[in-house]
């Protein structure tokens, strides 16, 4: 029995081995080895292919320029497919390579699950686009919260941009009344929503109708002749680019006209309902697309990949990658070794005692909860581009 036991367990390390490729690989004395986990299969991967091009973007100009220290930086890339457990077994894989950082993961889910073992192993973490409050935070009902001291964003929070779409509504718009269509059982969603709930009540709009739907749910008709025959003067969907697309189109159908209000998910609406239906619509961005800090990232980006930057989150992955990199030089000028404790613990006392330093999406400064205070960029859909308006 014992013999058979032993020659399973030796199948299973090859398996895993001949899975994971070169898992076992460290990083050499001349190099800094960090992790980037993002969903570039799969669900979602219009956030986590920008995430990891913006990241290694940076990465790549940092190490062209010299690296750090006369160090390059060496990334060990992983796809989680947008999957909690995939990003925690990415994560265990890099840590066999002396990582001293990580940067990910992309959609909320996974990052929460991510937060959970980096912040047991002290290891940095930056998120460029997860939102919701618990990924800094371990219980948010606590009388007292206790910190993931070690996790860090580039984005702004969720309930903070539900805030902000009430606030233009009301401010920008003079709107009284609202209907919210929006996601059960999604952090992301859910957040914003609290949000919009709490903002609605201090801003006095009123929510006159709020619709639901489910993981998965592709027919919103439904729901959105609800809304239509609410006659709201406009209609908050704190969700993602696909599924506001498939409401916006329903939305129209049913004969309304309102204006729509997205949260950051909406970003790269324009390519799932149409320039007449989209028309007009407006949503929370944490990028402003043409303006002076992002022009060179915006030509760099285009030359490198081939393409325009599509949304805010590869502006948002490269001011991830410099706030780990931030860190790294503050721990490469006390003479740490890469991968010690002492090394990940200066990279992250760096990071969260930042002051206004610049990047392309803002300037970062952290609050106790470890997140930025930075502006809204509102972006307006306009004969099917969606086009920097303001910052809100």
């Amino acid at each position: 029995m014992k013999r058979i036991l032993a020659f399973l367990m030796m199948i299973a390390m090859i398996v895993t081995m001949a899975a994971c490729g070169e898992s076992a690989e460290k990083s050499s004395d001349g190099e800094i080895a960090i992790a980037l986990i993002t969903n570039t299969t799969g669900d979602y991967a219009q956030y986590g292919v920008p995430v990891h091009n913006g990241a290694m973007l940076y990465i790549e100009q940092i190490n062209a320029a010299g690296g750090i220290n006369g160090k390059q930086i060496k990334v060990y890339e992983y796809d989680d497919k947008g999957d909690g457990i995939e990003a925690v077994n990415a994560f265990n894989l890099a840590s066999e390579k002396n990582i001293s950082g990580v940067i990910g993961s992309v959609l909320t889910g996974p990052t929460l699950v991510l937060a959970d073992a980096t912040y047991e192993a002290n290891m940095p973490q930056v998120t460029a686009s997860a939102t919701s409050p618990s990924v800094t935070i371990v219980d948010v009902e606590a009388a007292v919260p206790e910190v993931r001291t070690n996790v860090f964003r580039s984005c702004f929070l969720d309930p903070f941009q539900g805030e902000k779409m009430v606030a233009y509504a009301v401010e920008e718009l003079g709107a009284k009344t609202a209907a919210v269509f929006y996601q059960t059982g999604s952090d992301y969603s859910e957040g914003v929503l609290e949000g919009i709930n709490d903002a609605a009540a201090e801003k006095g709009l009123s929510i006159i109708d709020t619709e639901a739907f489910s993981e998965g749910d592709k027919d919103y008709n439904a729901q959105m002749t609800n809304i239509a025959a609410k006659d709201p003067d406009v209609v908050l969907m704190p969700i993602y680019y696909g599924e506001a697309g498939l409401a916006t189109t329903a939305l129209r159908a049913a004969g309304c006209d309102a204006v729509i209000i997205g949260s950051d998910g909406f970003g790269g609406v324009s390519g799932y309902a149409s320039a007449e239906d989209l028309e007009g619509t407006v949503y929370c961005s944490g990028y402003a697309p043409g303006t002076e800090s992002v022009a060179q990232f915006e030509k760099d980006y285009e030359a490198k990949y081939g393409e325009a930057v599509p949304n805010m989150f590869a502006p948002l992955a490269y001011d991830a990658a410099m706030l780990i990199c931030k860190g790294i030089e503050a721990a490469e000028a006390k003479g740490l070794t890469p991968g010690s404790a002492e090394y990940k613990q200066a990279i992250i006392d760096t990071i969260s005692s930042l002051n206004a330093v610049e990047g392309i999406t803002g300037s970062y400064t952290f609050d106790e909860f470890n997140n930025p205070d930075k502006s809204v960029a509102i972006l307006e859909v306009v004969n099917g581009k969606e086009v920097f308006k303001k910052f809100f």
